[in-house]
């Protein structure tokens, strides 16, 4: 499994982060520059946000987006879930968001392992703010840590 998130669950709570700590309407552009990420891209991740409810969006000189509330008041898997379609699921047969369920429900011996992950990470990125991805002493640099996963 590469990741359990897409790149638009990553680079959303990346856009927001970076709404979180500049003030007023920000650009597009500059929070491309600052990320490093396509402008094209960005545009689809700030829609889903936008839809989301999660931001606000002007047009026109000066304007951009911006934060709808106060970042703390973001949890990080209510962002994921925007990105991600409304899902945190782990593994597709736990994605109810079609409407059809799998086939192997009643037999399937890993369905157990795969529901738990999905709680303990709804509960975990529920339990996280927006405010937790900005505090000054977030490590970023532990490259020991990254390593390790």
């Amino acid at each position: 499994m590469p990741g359990m998130f897409s790149t638009k669950g990553r680079y959303a709570l990346r856009v927001m982060s970076d709404l979180a700590v500049h003030e007023g309407w920000v650009s597009l552009g500059d929070i491309s520059k600052r990320q490093g990420i396509s402008r094209k891209y960005l545009e689809q991740v700030t829609s889903l946000l936008l839809k989301g409810g999660l931001v606000d969006s002007q047009r026109g000189k000066g304007g951009g987006y911006k934060l709808s509330r106060k970042p703390e008041d973001y949890t990080l898997g209510e962002i994921l879930r925007v990105a991600e379609g409304g899902t945190l699921a782990p593994v597709n047969c736990l994605d109810c968001s079609s409407g059809e369920i799998c086939e192997h429900i009643k037999t399937c011996t890993t369905l157990p392992i795969w529901r738990d992950l999905g709680v303990v990470t709804s509960q975990f990125l529920d339990s996280k703010h927006l405010t937790d991805l900005i505090a000054s002493d977030n490590p970023k640099d532990d490259v020991t840590t990254l390593a390790s996963l």
